[in-house]
């Protein structure tokens, strides 16, 4: 395997006493709304309708201040791995864990919002080096996108979906990696998509857990399932998507609040940990309060939420409809995520699905949901992708 570029350097995380104090502080002095308004039937399945209760919001907080140890999820990026290096005069960060197999393949991971590299802490070890000897196995790089985390923060406009494949095809290429497989959720679903579709020359085939069809799409001929797919994608465009819509047009205005005020960022991430997982209620029925709290704090310590939130701004709705996937792809649908695409119409634009999966579990974050079936599945499709691919 050839030898990293010399421009790729170690990097550490270690947030200091006074960073880490200084959130203690803040969080023991937040000032807090009145509880939401409740329904008078008693128990109320709707007590997350207004957003983050009151008391479940008062409790992570409580633990986060009192009780969470940011220092044991630094020894855990540091023990995998990390690293940064500069593409196109941008500092960009990475983990990056190799495997012991000699027949591992390059794979990158991308991570969305409002997630980060924690979104693949629990399945990196697994992933380069599988318990089942038969399972394929993987040389795993975890880059923080632009403005998230340990990456620097863009001081101009570009930074899109289609630079950032770009700047990830140069990254694998100064590791030694001029070919690999990628996959992704999230916007790492539509950056993943971008690498299959943009350079096929270095990508072996992709496997994803959001796949977008063109615009424009009939429903005629779908099932009952897949129509019902489209209406619960276009309800969440419609009404639960606020968000989104405030990210892609003053991701500034809102950015004062995340990088200010620590509850404030907790509970505008919160609510999507929440509400996109496959719970009944909490998002803590599926997610530790550990590995959510292991989130929100990077975004902290590293002052990234406005940033971060940038994303959306520069690459809302830019998927390029005209873009065709033609590298071998493998899909996997799970029931809770907010957006599912069709197969007839994830069809029209992956040209050669190998492998389409919809399993009865899990929701936006399945890494985090349901480690152990999200690392068999990516396995599973990995392998029949680099089947095809040869």
């Amino acid at each position: 395997m050839p030898r990293p570029a010399s421009d790729v350097q170690a990097f550490e995380a270690h947030a200091t006493k006074a960073d880490l104090d200084d959130l203690r502080a803040r969080l023991a002095a937040a000032r807090l709304p009145e509880a939401e308004t409740v329904y008078r039937a008693a128990p109320d399945p709707r007590r997350w309708e207004q957003g983050v209760p009151l008391a479940d919001l008062v409790d992570v907080v409580n633990y986060w201040r009192t009780g969470y140890k940011w220092r044991s999820f630094e020894e855990r990026l540091n023990r995998i791995g990390q690293f940064r290096t500069t593409i196109d005069d941008l500092g960009i960060h990475f983990l990056h864990r190799r495997s012991a197999r000699a027949d591992a393949t390059p794979l990158i991971l991308t991570h969305g919002w409002p997630d980060s590299i924690a979104r693949f802490i629990d399945v990196v070890d697994e992933l380069a080096d599988p318990k089942d000897a038969d399972a394929p196995a993987f040389h795993v790089v975890v880059p923080s996108l632009p403005g998230f985390g340990y990456s620097d923060k863009p001081a101009t406009t570009g930074w899109g979906t289609e630079k950032i494949a770009a700047a990830w095809v140069e990254l694998m290429g100064r590791l030694g990696y001029s070919k690999f497989a990628a996959h992704g959720g999230d916007w790492g679903g539509n950056i993943t998509t971008v690498l299959g579709g943009r350079f096929p020359a270095h990508v072996l085939g992709i496997h994803t857990t959001f796949a977008e069809g063109p615009p424009g799409l009939t429903t005629d001929g779908l099932t009952a399932v897949e129509r019902e797919w489209t209406e619960e994608t276009r309800d969440f465009w419609r009404h639960r998507a606020a968000y989104a819509k405030q990210q892609a047009t003053r991701p500034q205005t809102i950015g004062y609040s995340l990088v200010d005020s620590p509850v404030g960022l907790l509970a505008w991430i919160l609510d999507k940990f929440a509400e996109w997982t496959d719970t009944e209620d909490s998002p803590f029925e599926t997610i530790s309060r550990d590995r959510v709290l292991d989130d929100v704090t990077l975004y902290w310590l590293t002052r990234t939420g406005a940033s971060a939130a940038r994303i959306y701004y520069e690459s809302h709705n830019s998927l390029d409809p005209e873009l065709r996937v033609d590298v071998p792809s493998a899909i996997t649908m799970y029931p809770r995520d907010v957006e599912k695409c069709p197969r007839p119409w994830a069809q029209e634009r992956y040209r050669h699905i190998v492998r389409w999966r919809s399993p009865e579990i899990g929701g936006h974050f399945p890494s985090l949901e349901v480690p152990e079936y999200f690392v068999k599945d990516l396995q599973e499709g990995l392998a029949a992708v680099l089947a095809a691919h040869r």
